[in-house]
């Protein structure tokens, strides 16, 4: 069973991120593929209340996924035979986060230390599962394959119906060149599909990516922040073209409210914060407005803001904004 076509694009799942409002955005351009954002299983038996918003699934959204991160096999059980109850198209199990909270834990990216363990915790989602079941992985060392296709191997043999392997180890967290030759030699130890993530910003490092790592699809994760354009510019194959001011209010205006709306006002803003930020970045804005647009209170001051905007910005920015480059300098310093 192919669960994806070939060379697709697929959304990461991306925690605090990649709610429905952020994926609703990213498919008006284009995004079919797309993951929840990380749900932690135990969190999601203990404290489903505040965890049931990230099940959300759009009514016209036309494939989704979902991730689990655990360390806790009997927490894992539950929480993939609730999820058993909701219609998604996968589920993920996420043996890459590095960030230290879940490392703390034993789970994420701290599993690659244990693959055994890794193996026998993404073997209770296989067995428990009514849904088809992936992994998200990352490279286990720079100078040695085996650790990584031992792993990877085992999640096949285990029932995982594609692989996407990161290709930093988890020391490097978001920087440095990602291990395309390791990434390769999964596609080829692997009867599934092998989808490469890490450092995709713009045309010019998918490009390297496909090519360096003969993967079969690529995800897309912290380049898809403030920037929906990248699914299009990918998927069209067309030099990176800065959206202009008007659109680019336009679609932060259509994200922005649509938090509010599922959050509610007083939670919604708290979360647009971040998102508001990640559209302004890099693109010519002054200093001093972004550090009031990161104070913004409730749905009239961001309206407001969004009037002003004009009057704060560059616009030569948008002449000298250049192709490819220019985008992946622009994201990449995050």
């Amino acid at each position: 069973m192919n669960l994806y076509a070939d060379n697709a694009l697929l959304l990461a799942p991306l925690s605090g991120y990649t709610d429905l409002p952020y994926r609703e955005t990213m498919r008006r351009f284009g995004c079919y593929y797309a993951f929840t954002e990380m749900i932690d299983a135990s969190a999601l038996v203990y404290a489903r209340q505040r965890t049931e918003h990230m099940l959300t699934r759009g009514a016209d959204e036309p494939w989704l996924g979902v991730q689990l991160v655990s360390n806790n096999p009997e927490h894992l059980a539950i929480a993939v035979k609730l999820l058993n109850n909701y219609h998604f198209d996968a589920v993920d199990f996420n043996l890459g986060c590095p960030v230290p909270k879940v490392t703390k834990k034993g789970a994420g990216a701290a599993l690659g230390r244990n693959i055994e363990r890794a193996l026998d915790l993404f073997a209770v989602i296989s067995e428990n599962s009514t849904h088809p079941v992936t992994a998200k992985v990352r490279i286990l060392d720079r100078g040695d394959a085996e650790p990584t296709l031992k792993l990877v191997k085992g999640l096949v043999e285990r029932g995982a119906q594609a692989v996407t392997v990161h290709g930093r180890i988890a020391k490097e967290f978001y920087s440095g060149v990602p291990a395309f030759d390791i990434i390769r030699q999964c596609r080829e130890a692997l009867p599934v599909k092998v989808i490469a993530n890490g450092g995709v910003m713009g045309l010019d490092s998918y490009d390297e990516m496909r090519r360096d790592s003969g993967c079969d699809a690529v995800m897309i994760a912290r380049g898809s922040m403030g920037n929906p354009w990248l699914f299009s510019e990918l998927q069209n194959r067309c030099s990176y073209t800065p959206p202009s001011l008007a659109e680019l209010l336009d679609v932060m205006k259509f994200h922005v409210l649509g938090l509010l709306d599922f959050y509610g006002e007083e939670k919604g803003i708290r979360v647009a914060r971040k998102t508001i930020l990640d559209y302004l970045r890099g693109r010519g804005f002054q200093g001093e407005w972004r550090g009031r647009a990161a104070l913004v209170g409730n749905k009239e001051e961001f309206l407001r803001l969004l009037a002003e905007a004009p009057q704060y910005h560059n616009e030569e920015y948008w002449r000298t904004a250049d192709a490819g480059k220019n985008a992946d300098r622009r994201l990449s310093n995050r």
